[in-house]
C-alpha cells in the first residue's frame, strides 16, 4: 500500500518545522525534508514535532548547489559535497526515514560540462563513498533523473540506471518524478516497468507542479505502472511557493500555481488517494 507525503516546499523555504503540524491535520502519512542550509536544522526540535503530531518523515530532500556539486573537480567542492550528503543520510537516519532522495550526483542547474564522462565518473565516485556510509546507517539513496533545462547528466530513467550500476552498491535505487519525467520520457509506463524494484520514491507532480489532477499527466497511466510493478512507498507531492528567489531560479515558479497554495496539498492528497483506492 502506498503512502501519501508532501514537500514542506509548498508552505516553507528554508524548512521550518511548524509546518509538520499542518501536513498532518491535512491527511498525509509524512512530510519530505529538504536540507537547504544544515547549520539551520534542529534535529531534536524536528523530531520532537514529529513525534507530537504522529507524522512520518517520509524523505529527505537533498539541496544540491554548485557549493556541493559532486561532478567538481575541484577536491574542496567535492569534498563538501561529501560532507552535505552525508549529513542528510545522518538526518534521515534520526528521523527514522529510510531514504535520501534528489538529484544528489550533481548541481541543479549545471547543463554544461567541459567533459561529461569525467563529470560521471567523478559523481559515481562521490556518490558511492556516500552510498557505503548509507548502507552502514540502513539509508537508501534515491537517484531523481532531472529534464533537460535542470542538468544534463541524468535526464532519463534508463540513465539513472546505468549510473546505479556503475556506483554499485546495493542501497542505491531510483527516484521518479513525473514532473521531470513528462518533459523527458516517451512513456511513463514503459519508464516505471523499465525501473521495476529499483524504484524507490515516487514524486507525483502535475505537468505545471500544480494540483495532480488538474493537468495534463496521465495519473491512470502511472497509477497502472505503479501497480503492475508492486510499488509500495511514497508517493509525496513536491511542488513550490511562488515568489522566492532561490526557487524560482531553480524550478521556474514565477507565478501562483492555484488560488490557494493549500488547495494543492489538499485536492492533490484527495486525487491521489483516488487513484489508488
Amino acid at each position: 500500500m502506498v503512502m501519501y507525503g508532501i514537500t514542506s516546499w509548498t508552505w516553507v523555504y528554508p524548512f521550518n518545522p511548524s509546518v509538520i503540524r499542518r501536513v498532518k491535520e491535512i491527511g498525509f502519512d509524512g512530510i519530505e525534508i529538504p536540507v537547504e542550509d544544515p547549520s539551520l536544522l534542529k534535529v531534536d526540535e524536528v523530531k520532537q514535532q514529529l513525534d507530537s503530531y504522529q507524522l512520518n518523515c517520509s524523505s529527505v530532500c537533498a539541496v544540491m548547489s554548485k557549493e556541493r556539486d559532486p561532478t567538481s573537480l575541484e577536491k574542496d567542492i567535492q569534498a563538501n559535497s561529501i560532507k552535505y550528503l552525508k549529513f542528510c543520510v545522518e538526518f534521515a537516519e534520526e528521523l527514522g526515514s529510510d531514504i535520501v532522495v534528489g538529484p544528489i550526483y550533481s548541481a541543479v542547474g549545471k547543463v554544461l560540462f567541459e567533459d561529461k564522462n569525467l563529470a560521471w565518473r567523478t559523481s559515481v565516485e562521490v556518490i558511492r563513498e556516500v552510498a557505503k556510509y548509507a548502507l552502514d546507517r540502513g539509508v537508501y539513496l534515491g537517484i531523481e533523473p532531472l529534464n533537460r533545462y535542470e542538468t544534463s547528466l541524468i535526464n532519463l530513467v534508463s540513465d539513472a540506471l546505468r549510473f546505479i550500476e556503475d556506483v554499485g552498491v546495493e542501497n542505491v535505487k531510483l527516484h521518479f518524478d513525473t514532473y521531470h519525467a513528462n518533459i523527458e520520457e516517451k512513456s511513463f509506463s514503459n519508464a516505471i516497468k523499465i525501473a521495476g524494484n529499483l524504484l524507490f520514491h515516487v514524486h507525483a507532480c502535475e505537468n505545471d507542479r500544480g494540483t495532480p489532477g488538474t493537468g495534463h499527466i496521465p495519473w491512470k497511466e502511472i497509477a497502472k505502472a505503479l501497480k503492475d510493478i508492486g510499488y509500495n512507498r511514497w508517493l509525496v507531492i513536491e511542488t513550490f511557493q511562488p515568489g522566492i528567489k532561490e526557487i524560482a531560479v531553480a524550478a521556474s515558479i514565477w507565478r501562483p500555481l492555484e488560488i490557494d497554495q493549500e488547495l494543492i496539498a489538499i485536492n492533490g492528497l484527495e486525487f491521489l488517494k483516488s487513484l489508488f483506492r
